[in-house]
């Protein structure tokens, strides 16, 4: 698929009820041939037609985002979230404001992007897409790409509550078309590379739950002690490599893991953790009392970093670039990867196809382990999420 081509998003959303069961559409079309290049959508749960219109968008920018545009036109017969976005009108609901920062996150990593109000008569097939992801719902099974449905799991549920902390939770259902693209349980036809995700071992900033980014903090004694339980496990896991980061805590934990399998350790600067800036070695609360404007903007948009650190959004780009040269260094191999909290949810969140909210909707222990299978020919699988047997017993 081309890059570069400009693109029409059509993105729609709809309640029954007002607030009630919800949900929402988008379609992507390739603006001069009109062809549909991909489609998505969701049940939400509860929840309003403002909030569901403006979840009919950030699927829609996100899908456009993928396909590398050089001009995006966004169409919705929604003239509040129109004109939201345009800039004209103000977002007055809390509700709707982590929804706007989302869509104005997303539209900042676009090169160009427009916004037109259309009458509802245009928008049909996003209007189509959210009325089958809202009756796949009442049926309690989730859309998937064609207008079927399948039973719902609640993993994958994106419940919207009508409520000033509403925001984006999960990605939808994706119909790329795209015959490489394949459902997960579908028969791959080329080799998986398969990525351990191991989380570095215990810290004394870790035993305090405090912001843990570029620091050199080394292992506790029980933080050797996980890092050996899970090299235990690791012996015999078949995995011919380990990739870790260079921080101290991760290099630590590789290096027990490295002798356990018998290989050399080698370091990936891009799996290191955050950059948090200022609030390093600071807990939640004392961030939230310091620089309470700045957390704020924070937990609101991926793009916007600590004070003198690094955003989410620059996060995963450089995870993105580590995890392309390790698949292209070991392909079809198992690799473990030692690293920290956001690294290994932003790869997870990759595997999923979900959106940079995902992160906060993840819970990963210290020492824990996740897998992810990688296709050359197909989308990613998440095998395993914060496993923590090694640790218990």
């Amino acid at each position: 698929m081309s890059a570069g081509r400009q693109l029409v998003v059509e993105a729609d959303g709809g309640s029954r009820g007002n607030p009630g069961p919800a949900g929402y559409g988008a379609v992507v079309r390739d603006a001069v041939t009109g062809q549909v290049l991909a489609e998505r959508a969701a049940g939400i749960g509860r929840a309003t037609n403002n909030v569901a219109e403006y979840g009919g968008l950030i699927a829609g920018l996100s899908a456009a985002a993928e396909l590398a545009p050089a001009s995006v036109e966004v169409r919705m017969d929604s003239k509040l979230v129109v004109e939201q976005m345009s800039g004209r009108w103000r977002v007055k609901h809390p509700a709707m404001r982590p929804l706007h920062a989302e869509a104005a996150a997303l539209v900042r990593r676009l090169p160009s992007v427009a916004f037109t109000w259309i009458p509802r008569e245009r928008n049909r097939d996003a209007d189509r897409l959210a009325n089958e992801a809202m009756d796949a719902a009442a049926l309690g099974q989730r859309w998937r790409p064609g207008g079927d449905s399948g039973p719902a799991d609640a993993a994958d549920a994106w419940l919207v509550e009508h409520e000033p902390t509403a925001s984006l939770s999960a990605e939808p259902a994706v119909a790329q078309l795209d015959p490489s693209r394949r459902p997960g349980w579908s028969a791959p036809s080329t080799a998986a590379t398969t990525t351990l995700l191991l989380r570095h071992g215990q810290t004394l900033l870790s035993v305090e739950k405090r912001f843990s980014g570029t620091g050199d903090q080394p292992l506790t004694e029980v933080g050797r002690a996980q890092a050996a339980s899970a090299a235990g496990r690791l012996a015999t896991s078949g995995a011919t490599a380990v990739v870790a980061s260079p921080v101290r805590r991760a290099r630590e934990t590789a290096e027990l893991v490295g002798a356990a399998l018998g290989v050399e350790v080698a370091l990936e600067a891009g799996l290191r953790e955050t950059d948090f800036g200022a609030w390093e070695g600071h807990t939640f609360g004392e961030v939230g009392q310091g620089w309470p404007d700045e957390m704020a903007a924070w937990l609101a948009d991926p793009d916007v970093p600590p004070p003198g650190g690094e955003s989410f959004t620059a996060t995963a780009e450089r995870v993105r670039e580590a995890r392309d040269r390790v698949l292209a260094s070991y392909a079809g191999q198992t690799v473990v990867l030692v690293s920290h909290v956001t690294p290994i949810k932003t790869l997870l969140r990759f595997a999923l196809d979900a959106p940079p909210s995902a992160l906060y909707r993840m819970h990963l222990d210290l020492a824990c382990l996740s897998e992810v299978q990688w296709f050359p020919d197909g989308p990613a699988v998440v095998r395993s999420l914060n496993d923590t047997a090694h640790l218990t017993g």
